[in-house]
Parts: C-alpha cells; structure tokens; sequence
C-alpha cells in the first residue's frame, strides 16, 4: 500500500556519536533512578542517613553530578534524534504536514509508553514528559527558522540565570538558619508500600506531577529547542567538524553544571553552615540545563577516543534506548521495591549505585548479543508498528 512517509531508519543509516550519547545517558539515568528503591533506609532530609564513608561518597556524587543534569541530557538527545526523524521523512519526499503527523503520533505513543511504565514499574518516567513537550515543541518550532529556536532558548536560559542568582541571594540570606528538609524520594515514589495497586496509585501521582515540572519548568523544553538546533548541523553525526565547539561545550557546560550543584553537595556532607532547601535548589536546578549538555558533549567527543570494541557495545544500548531503559525498570521495580522482592531493604546508597552499574551492564550485554545477530530492541519494534502502521 503506498505511504507518504518512508520507514524508520536502517542500521547501515545511523550514526555512532548519538547512540553512544544515549547508551552513556542510560548509565546516569539508572543511577538516577535507583536511588528511589532505598525505602527501608533512615533518611536525613531527602536522602537516606550515610552508613559510612562509601555512603557519604556516593550521595555528593550523585548530588554534583546526577541530580537535575540527566533530565536536560535526555532532553536534548530526544529532541536531536526527533529532528533526525523529521528531516529523514522529508528527504525522502514526505509532505511537511505528514512528517508532523508522524512525530505527533510517536509523542503520543510515548504517552502512552509512558503511563504504562509509571503505572506499573517506576514514577520517575521519562517518556511521558518528553512526549509531551515534543507533541508541542515539534509543532510550534520544528519548522522554525534557526534565529527562532535560538531565541527563544535564549530567553529560557535567562530565566534560568534569574533564579540562579536568585537562589544565590536566598543562600546568602539565610546563611545559618536552620534548614528546611523535603520529603524523601522513597516515601513519595510508592517504592516502600507492599500493596502493589496502592504503590501504582502513588506512582501514578508523582509521575503527574513530574510530567508537569518538566513540561514547565524551563529546562527541558530549552534542551529540546538546542537539541533541535544541533540536529540541524549533525553536531553529534559529524562530530569531527565540530571538535573546538564540542570540547568548549563540554568544559563550560560541565564546570558549571558542577559549580551550580557544589553547594548542594557540599551541604549534604556537613562542609556548609544549614543552607535553606529552596536556595539550593535555586542554584542546583538553574545549572541542569548547562551540565546536561556538557554532558552531550563530552559523549560526542568519546565517540572518536575509546576503544572501538566498547563503543559497538555501548552504541548498541543507544540503538536500543527504549528496550535498555524499560529493562532497567525491570531489574530495578520488581526486584528492590517492597511489593516486590523486597531486597532494596538491605542495600545503602553504595551498594544500590553498584546494582544500578551491574544493571546497566546487563544491558549493555543484551544489547551487544542483538546487535551481533541484527536483531532490534522489542520496544523499539513496537513502537516503530505503532507509529508507521505497518510491520517493520
């Protein structure tokens, strides 16, 4: 039957640097998330009580480098590979109102995905977030001129650099009060309840409200138009054109992503006076958007440096993101979580970080094994029927 827009992307047409991106994302991703599994732990504040120095270690680690910087990362990737997919439907003689027809319909899919996956397995879903915001940014900018998407990043990056140094000045301010602490991530994300359609209602709850801070809250939206922007100029496909900017990018974007959540980490180890919850936020948050495409960076730049045999192994996991990421959850929900196996209760912040690497190499495994026998991921099968409508 004729169709107006070709079929996905083959795999002699894909490039190593953004599948290398993805593959890498999906190591901090699972870090990320497992944290909400440690239900059973003591919590001082929004993470749990150190056990030790391992513990201690893990939490400013996962503060500097972690928190609030994979959401702009994944950001900016989804929006370079949905570019990617618009301009490879056009190429090949796609109208532009079926190429937009085409994306609309795989956000809302990824809607979908993600409902189902904060239903049953974990709240802090990222594709219902980026379904969303691609359904609108996709159809307010993926045709606008390069001047447009540059200007209206610009203006969210402003109101970002606003809050940044409002957070600076409420630090400042309340330098020795005693600290305000926000609720445990554990205790809202359902992880701790055995009763399992309980725990699906809680997630469901937090996912909501996590769809909406993402949706809103500046970051992302800014990460997606760049990421739009870098598409255009096959940034990351052609990451040997662009050496100068990707090493500036990532020096500048990961230094500062690191200075805006130094202080939080800094505060969670005892080294700063009580800092109010907000005004570290204030600056932790702000700085996501710069450390998360630092981090774009740095990836394009290993793309051409590591070994060829582990960037095949990586890169397989980015072909795969959506099968890797559900697996993920996989590994994570019904083994740690108190309707679950349980076992979340005996680990700490250490151990569970060295759960979610062993994780994330299981998938690395998995992936590699169907690369090798040109296999695609199962989710990325489904998705790919349900989005061009016809068997792949």
């Amino acid at each position: 039957m004729p169709t107006s827009t070709r079929g996905p992307v083959t795999t002699a047409e894909r490039a190593l640097a953004p599948d290398l991106a993805r593959g890498l994302m999906l190591l901090l991703i699972v870090l990320s998330n497992a944290a909400f599994f440690l239900w059973s732990a003591d919590y001082d504040g929004q993470y749990p009580a150190p056990t030790g120095p391992a513990d201690s270690a893990v939490q400013f680690l996962q503060i500097l480098v972690l928190d609030v910087r994979v959401y702009p990362l994944f950001a900016f990737l989804f929006g370079y590979g949905m570019t990617q997919l618009y301009r490879r439907q056009i190429a090949a003689g796609a109208s532009e109102r079926d190429a937009t027809a085409l994306l609309r319909r795989r956000s809302g899919w990824l809607l979908v995905f993600g409902f189902a996956h904060a239903a049953l397995l974990l709240p802090s879903d990222v594709l219902g977030s980026y379904g969303v915001i691609s359904f609108f940014l996709g159809w307010l900018f993926l045709r606008r001129t390069d001047k447009t998407l540059l200007t209206w990043s610009a203006v969210g990056t402003t109101l970002l650099a606003l809050l940044l140094i409002s957070g600076v000045v409420l630090a400042i301010s309340t330098s020795g009060a005693p600290a305000e602490s926000a609720p445990s991530s554990a205790a809202i994300s359902g992880t701790g309840e055995e009763n399992y359609l309980l725990a699906a209602v809680m997630r469901l709850a937090m996912w909501t409200v996590l769809v909406l801070l993402n949706t809103f809250g500046i970051t992302a939206p800014v990460a997606m138009l760049l990421g739009i922007w870098a598409a255009r100029r096959r940034i990351l496909e052609e990451p040997h054109r662009h050496l100068p900017l990707l090493r500036r990018i990532a020096i500048t974007g990961i230094a500062l992503g690191w200075l805006g959540s130094l202080p939080a980490a800094l505060d969670r180890i005892d080294v700063l006076p009580p800092v109010n919850e907000l005004a570290l936020m204030g600056m932790q948050w702000p700085t996501g958007l710069a450390g998360g495409i630092g981090y774009v960076a740095l990836f394009g730049l290993l793309a051409s440096r590591i070994s060829p045999k582990a960037v095949v192994a990586i890169s397989a996991v980015g072909k795969r993101s959506l099968s890797s990421y559900l697996t993920h959850s996989l590994l994570l929900g019904p083994v740690l979580a108190a309707w679950g196996l349980g076992l979340g209760a005996h680990l700490t912040s250490a151990t569970m970080a060295a759960y979610a690497v062993g994780a994330w190499l299981v998938t690395v495994a998995a992936a590699h094994w169907l690369e090798r026998r040109g296999i695609r991921g199962p989710a990325e099968t489904a998705l790919r029927r349900l989005v061009y409508r016809r068997p792949q």
